[in-house]
């Protein structure tokens, strides 16, 4: 398994909560790239819209959040933090959106570390257009016992 495959691997989340299918660059603590693809079978499209699905722009978010996070956790310099959770969403602009088997290429820069929390800007893409402009801090359990 390579090393970005075991990055995303990582992720703490379920299957069906994975908004990130395939590594395509990381650069561990630093920067990464990745694409996800719905389907068009996911239970939240059937609701969203009916006859005319979209992916919630709240999901291009999180698909953001897991990025930074898989970069985060990757870094060799700094132990994996326990329970790491999107913290805050800043200047987040939502352009647009993805329909299904629209890829969409998300891509995350760590823009600062503080002990367990961190932050990244991110943007995300369809094709030539930019759907998602953000940052996000992520922060892990408290290292106090």
């Amino acid at each position: 398994m390579s090393p970005m495959d075991e990055a995303l691997r990582a992720l703490p989340h379920g299957p069906e909560f994975r908004f990130l299918d395939r590594m395509l660059e990381l650069e561990p603590g630093v920067r990464g790239v990745a694409e996800y693809t719905p389907g068009g079978d996911e239970p939240f499209l059937r609701g969203h819209f009916p006859g005319a699905p979209i992916l919630p722009g709240v999901l291009l978010i999180e698909a953001a959040a897991q990025l930074a996070g898989v970069v985060a956790q990757a870094d060799p310099a700094h132990a994996p933090m326990q329970g790491m959770k999107l913290a805050a969403v800043r200047h987040a602009r939502i352009h647009g959106t993805a329909r299904p088997g629209e890829t969409v290429r998300v891509e995350a820069t760590l823009t600062g570390r503080l002990s367990n929390v961190v932050s990244a800007r991110v943007h995300a893409r369809v094709g030539d257009l930019v759907v998602l402009e953000c940052e996000v801090t992520l922060a892990g359990a408290s290292s106090r016992s």
